[in-house]
């Protein structure tokens, strides 16, 4: 995720997320990336995405950020900072978390009341996966092939998850741990991450450890 400075506009007119998405794949292809769910709002952008290779996404969002603050200074003749540092992110254990990810993403022009259906906002992966429009360099994840064999049930069985809202955890889950920049998912996902990657990938809880009762070291 990544917001514009100051939680002002990066998108000020249709043609922008035009560019963007058009960048978004240039990149995808020269970083060796997949695209699993996108959403492109007026200050900030969610991307699920999958790197095939070890500093894939980090090049992925250079690249695009890079072009596209080119693009939108050269366009409204303006100069500086457009996006608020670096950008957050949150590995996945795709096997819990990945289609309630791409709900949270998909979803949210819904909870931000800019539409009532996440189908009527354009600039989302929402309409491909329901099979509403074509993207074809928009990829397919395991987890979303395995609701149904076919394409037209499939995207069926995906439209039918959205009738139900996200679960309040689930909401709370993904915000903390994608603004935290830890791993989301199972403690077991949590502890292969941390022994990968060398470093913490579960959330700390703030404050000391309580000493036990009946007094500590002395």
């Amino acid at each position: 995720m990544q917001r514009g400075n100051n939680r002002q506009a990066i998108f000020f007119h249709e043609d922008d997320y035009g560019v963007y998405l058009d960048y978004l794949r240039e990149a995808l292809e020269k970083n060796d990336c997949k695209l699993y769910a996108f959403v492109l709002m007026t200050n900030h952008s969610h991307l699920l995405t999958l790197g095939m290779a070890p500093g894939g996404v980090s090049g992925l969002m250079q690249s695009v950020g890079r072009r596209y603050v080119r693009y939108v200074n050269a366009t409204y003749r303006r100069s500086g900072t457009l996006f608020e540092g670096r950008f957050k992110s949150s590995l996945v254990d795709s096997e819990r978390y990945l289609l309630t990810c791409m709900r949270y993403i998909e979803l949210n022009p819904s909870r931000a009341g800019m539409v009532r259906n996440p189908g009527d906002y354009r600039w989302s992966s929402y309409r491909p996966h329901v099979g509403e429009s074509v993207m074809g360099w928009l990829a397919e994840p395991e987890e979303y092939r395995r609701l149904a064999a076919r394409p037209e049930t499939r995207a069926l069985a995906y439209r039918e998850l959205f009738r139900q809202p996200l679960a309040t955890d689930d909401l709370e889950a993904i915000r903390t741990h994608l603004n935290k920049g830890c791993a989301l998912g199972a403690s077991k996902f949590q502890d292969e991450i941390e022994a990968m990657a060398g470093r913490r990938a579960k959330i700390v809880p703030r404050g000391r450890p309580r000493k036990p009762k009946g007094g500590g070291e002395k």
